[in-house]
This record gives C-alpha cells, structure tokens and sequence, in this order.
C-alpha cells in the first residue's frame, strides 16, 4: 500500500471519520481539539482545546457527538457543547474512548475505571463499562468489566459488537440480543504483537485494527476472527482507522507518531480493495 500524508505535527491523534462531503474529522487526545479537514486540504478546528476525545459520530441533525472525559454533543451553529452522559451511579466518570452508533442513531461507547492518563500499563486497570446512551436521553449499562476500552464497530447484520480491549491484546465480541443489551463478550481475535486501538469493518466482514504500542502496523482479521492481513505504517505508534470516500475505499490511519518522531502524530490515507462499512450517524 502507499500512503500519503494528509495533515501531521500533532499529539496523539483518534477518531477519524469522513461526512457525505469526504470531509474527515479527527481529534488530537494529547493537544486537544477536534478537527476537521476539507478535501481541499483546508484544516477547520471545531472544538479548541477539549482533550482526550477518543470517539466521534456525526450527528443527522447537524453537528457531532464526541467523547473525553463525558459523552457531549457539539452544535456547528453555536459552537456549544451539550452533556449527553457524565455521571453512573451518582459518581462522575473517568472518561470515555472510542464510539460506535446503531440504526437507532444511539451511541455505544466504553468507559475507563480509572484515570487513564495516570495508569502505567503495567498492572490489571480497574475495570471500565460499556453503555449505549439513546437519542431519548436513557442509559443502559450493558457489560462490565473491560480493562482499557477501544475500538467498537458491529457487523453488517448488526448482530455482533466488535471491541478493542487494549490490555488483553485481543479483540472481543458480544452479540447483540433483539432488544439492544449484550451477551457475555467471547474471544473475537487475538492480536500477533501489540496492543489494539481504533477499528473499523469492511463490507465483507473483515474487522480491521490499529495496532498500538510500536509495532506500526493495521491488521485485519476475516469475520472468522482468522488473521488475513499485517499492513506495515510509516509510523510506529498507529491509534485509529477508518474507511471514507466517495467508494468507501479510502483508508485513513492517524497516528501518535511516525518514523521521523518530530512529524508527531499524523493522518495517512491509502486505499483499500475493499470497502468499508457505511457507519450510521447519531440521532441527538
């Protein structure tokens, strides 16, 4: 695969994903901000300064749902910022990764049980939750008991949920009942080196991952949960992937680094010979 560069010098960056105008929103966790970039290669920032937003979903009415430290919903009109989830239980939350939405336009995002930033990776995490968080304001805890929350994606029948559990190494899935709440997660894959970030899903089941922790690589499994695939980055620390494009068959990758370590975090696009999976928006 080639790869071009799109946009580079930031700090970690998550959460790409492309509109009906191939414009491609990501966020930068370390620097903080929510950006979106035009075809044309004009950078916008969205949401100055808000950290740690691992997950975004384009809003149908307008306007994106983002993660960070609680589940918001940004208005392109005014700019403001609307809290959708920040508290379980009466306690506020840790903080909240990556997302994924369903037909219904509800978001499925995991939750840390801990403060990330000041965990070393060294030791089992206090366990962090999955939730959905409906248009109509309800939240249901569906599983707890995820160590370190990442990439979420379901399948095309939407009858499995596909989540990156960075700690374990592996890639879990659930099935999902006729009323939206979870089975027990069952082993999908595990990863041949690192740790798994951000994912995505193909049309033809594929489940794609950004692998994390050095390895500078995107793997992609079959929906057998069999390794295909060992894509090789020119970076060595790769957070996300998502499908774009007019054919669903652009590749964007971001990155917390690459191989020349002052570039920082970086957006690459390639393309792929398959497609994507259209994701739903989120109906807030």
């Amino acid at each position: 695969m080639e790869f071009e560069t799109l946009a580079t010098g930031y700090g970690l960056l998550e959460g790409p994903r492309t509109d009906e105008q191939n414009r491609l929103y990501y966020s930068d966790i370390r620097g903080g901000g929510v950006y979106r970039r035009n075809p044309d290669g004009r950078i916008e920032t969205l949401i100055p300064n808000r950290k740690a937003v691992g997950g975004i979903a384009l809003n149908e009415g307008g306007g994106l749902i983002v993660t960070g430290t609680t589940l918001v919903q940004w208005n392109e009109q005014t700019s403001q910022l609307r809290d959708l989830f920040s508290e379980w239980d009466g306690k506020p939350l840790f903080g909240l990764n990556d997302l994924t939405i369903d037909d219904y336009g509800s978001i499925w995002a995991g939750t840390f049980g801990c403060d990330i930033s000041q965990f070393d990776f060294k030791s089992t995490p206090p366990p962090g939750s999955l939730f959905r968080i409906d248009p109509s304001g309800a939240v249901t805890k569906l599983w707890e008991g995820v160590e370190v929350t990442n990439g979420l994606g379901f399948s095309a029948d939407r009858k499995l949920l596909y989540h990156c559990d960075s700690t374990t190494c592996a890639v879990w899935a659930y099935d999902v009942r006729a009323d939206r709440t979870v089975s027990p997660r069952q082993l999908f894959a595990k990863l041949p080196e690192g740790m798994p970030d951000g994912m995505t899903v193909d049309i033809e089941g594929g489940v794609w991952v950004a692998v994390v922790a050095g390895v500078g690589e995107v793997v992609r499994f079959k929906k057998d949960g069999t390794l295909d695939r060992r894509i090789k980055v020119p970076g060595k620390t790769i957070t996300s992937v998502a499908f774009g494009g007019p054919d669903m068959s652009d590749l964007y990758i971001v990155t917390a680094n690459n191989d020349q370590r002052e570039l920082k975090g970086t957006v690459f696009r390639t393309r792929s010979d398959i497609p994507g999976l259209p994701v739903p928006k989120a109906r807030f």
